[in-house]
């Protein structure tokens, strides 16, 4: 391949592909498929380890980190990229440890709730990562709650979006049971008994906005009038 790219040609055995179109095409797919079509020849080596390639990968995952680039890495940018996704990775598995730590009995306080997401907010994961990293089947639905109310809050990406990777990834279905206790309301000189609420809810429902109190609930925490708020894992059936 000529390192000017151009718009020279190449014999990929029974047909030829412009180096352009070629790089245009790989840069549309995700990380793992690059990685594995450059496996498939020299020619496919070489594009799939194209800079251009890289960058286009980089700011499609983290658009709000394009910064990061600045002149090109000297390391090379699939290099680059790689050394990112480790570093989140394993910035995201303490994030999971601290979790299953902390609702070892199956239940978790929104105090450590609330820490986590903002973990999660300092390191800048975009969508891409919550769904490699925190939607997936086998994870506690803790994690996966974890994972949503980040993309809602944080990321601000459009229910639609969030409900198609919940789908994607099999989760949209898990479920959650919110129960917060709130300081009695005073009526006619006295304090009424504290009250207790509670509900079950699937990640659908949260996701489309159907539980907007819960939502809101888990949002703010226990703060004024909401003394504590807790989250406990439901089995889902598996008929």
């Amino acid at each position: 391949m000529e390192k000017g790219g151009g718009s020279s040609r190449f014999d990929l055995g029974s047909s030829s592909l412009p180096c352009d179109l070629a790089l245009d095409i790989v840069s549309l797919l995700e990380a793992s498929d690059v990685c594995s079509l450059g496996s498939c020849s020299r020619f496919w080596q070489d594009i799939c380890a194209s800079d251009s390639v890289w960058i286009a990968l980089y700011k499609r995952r983290w658009p709000s980190a394009v910064g990061d680039l600045g002149a090109l890495p000297s390391q090379g940018c699939k290099t680059f990229y790689i050394n990112k996704h480790k570093k989140l990775a394993s910035a995201v598995s303490d994030v999971i440890k601290s979790v299953l730590e902390w609702s070892k009995s199956g239940s978790m306080e929104v105090g450590y709730y609330l820490k986590a997401i903002s973990d999660l907010g300092s390191m800048e994961l975009g969508f891409k990562d919550v769904q490699l990293f925190l939607f997936r089947r086998e994870h506690n639905v803790l994690l996966n709650l974890i994972g949503l109310h980040y993309c809602i809050f944080s990321l601000d990406i459009p229910s639609v979006d969030v409900m198609e990777v919940l789908e994607s990834c099999q989760v949209s279905e898990q479920q959650v049971c919110v129960s917060w206790f709130m300081l009695g309301r005073w009526f006619y000189g006295f304090r009424l008994p504290d009250e207790h609420r509670s509900r079950i809810v699937s990640l659908t429902e949260l996701a489309m906005g159907k539980e907007g109190e819960v939502l809101g609930v888990l949002n703010r925490g226990a703060i004024h009038e909401v003394l504590r708020v807790q989250i406990t894992t439901v089995a889902t059936s598996t008929a």
